[in-house]
C-alpha cells in the first residue's frame, strides 16, 4: 500500500532542543526531519565528526529519520556562488561541497534542496544569463562529490521576486539534463511555484522522473491547513499515482503559531487530504 513520506524542516523549531523537537514532530504524525545548516552552527561545515555523530544518534534514537539539508547558504557571511569575483565564488562553492559531506555524515540518501535566492542571483554588475552558467558550472563541480557521498542536490525553481536564476521547473530540468548526473535532481516547492503559468501537477507529472524531493507550503509561505487556500491534491494525487518514494517535507516562514501548533495542525491537515485521494 503506497504511503506518503511526511517531513519537517527543522527552523519551525527555533531553539528548541533537538530530542524535543523530533518528539513534537513524531507525535503529530510526521517521520522525517530536514535540517537548515545554520540551525547547527553559523558554519555548519565546521561541525565536529563527534557532533555529527551525536546529532545523528539523536534523530535515530527518536524515531525518526534524517531527510536532508535546505537553505544552503544561510550562515557565513560572504557567501555568494555566482558572483564575478573567483576568489569569493571558489569559497562558496568549497562550503557546498563540505554540506556534502554534512550531509552523508548525517544519513544515507540525503537531499540538499539547493534555494539560497539570495546567494545566487546575479551580483556585481553580471547578467542573469552569466550568474546562471556560473551556478550551472558550480553545481556540476561538486556533482562528484556527491555522487560519492550518496546525497542527491536538487536545484529548487524560485518566484522572480526572489531571484534572476532558475526561476521554473522547466529551466531546471534543462539544467539537470546538461549536467547528467545522477546526484542532481530537481524538486518542486508549492509557494516557490507561485509563477509558474501551467497547473502544479502538470508541471510535477511532466518532470516526475527528476522530481527527488516535494516542499509544501501556503502560498503565503505558512502552514498548510484548512482554509489556508491552496488545494495540494491535485500535486499529492500525480505522486500517488506514479509511486513516489521521496519525502514531503512541510517548510513554513511564519512561526508564530508556535511548532506544536504549527506541525499538529499541518499533519492533520495533510494526512486528510491524502485520505481525499483516488
Amino acid at each position: 500500500m503506497f504511503e506518503f513520506r511526511l517531513a519537517v524542516c527543522n527552523e519551525v523549531f527555533e531553539k528548541r532542543d533537538l530530542a524535543q523537537s523530533c518528539r513534537i514532530l513524531k507525535q503529530a504524525g510526521w517521520t522525517g526531519i530536514e535540517f537548515a545548516p545554520f540551525t547547527l552552527a553559523e558554519d555548519a561545515t565546521t561541525l565536529s565528526a563527534q557532533r555529527r555523530r551525536e546529532v545523528r544518534e539523536i534523530v535515530a534514537g527518536e524515531g525518526v529519520e534524517f531527510v536532508g539539508l535546505h537553505w544552503l547558504m544561510v550562515g557565513p557571511a560572504g557567501l555568494h556562488v555566482t558572483t564575478p569575483d573567483a576568489a569569493v565564488r571558489r569559497r562558496s562553492w568549497e562550503y557546498v561541497a563540505g554540506l556534502v559531506d554534512l550531509c552523508a555524515d548525517l544519513g544515507p540518501r540525503g537531499v540538499m534542496v539547493f534555494g539560497s535566492p539570495k546567494q545566487r542571483s546575479s551580483t556585481g554588475g553580471s547578467t542573469a544569463a552569466e550568474a546562471t552558467q556560473r551556478f550551472e558550472e558550480g553545481i556540476a563541480g561538486v556533482a562528484a562529490r556527491a555522487v560519492e557521498r550518496g546525497v542527491t542536490i536538487c536545484l529548487e525553481p524560485l518566484s522572480r521576486e526572489q531571484t534572476d536564476v532558475l526561476l521554473s521547473l522547466d529551466e531546471a530540468a534543462a539544467m539537470v539534463a546538461r549536467i547528467g548526473s545522477p546526484a542532481v535532481r530537481t524538486m518542486y516547492d508549492s509557494h516557490n511555484a507561485i509563477d509558474e503559468t501551467e497547473p502544479h501537477e502538470t508541471l510535477v507529472g511532466r518532470h516526475f522522473d527528476i522530481i527527488r524531493h516535494i516542499h509544501v507550503n501556503e502560498m503565503d509561505g505558512s502552514y498548510p491547513r484548512p482554509g489556508g487556500g491552496h488545494d495540494f491534491r491535485p500535486v499529492l494525487q500525480v505522486l500517488k499515482n506514479r509511486g513516489y518514494r521521496g519525502w514531503v517535507s512541510m517548510e513554513v516562514f511564519d512561526f508564530q503559531p508556535g511548532a506544536a501548533k504549527i506541525v499538529t495542525e499541518a499533519g492533520a491537515y495533510l494526512r486528510d487530504q491524502i485520505a481525499q485521494l483516488l
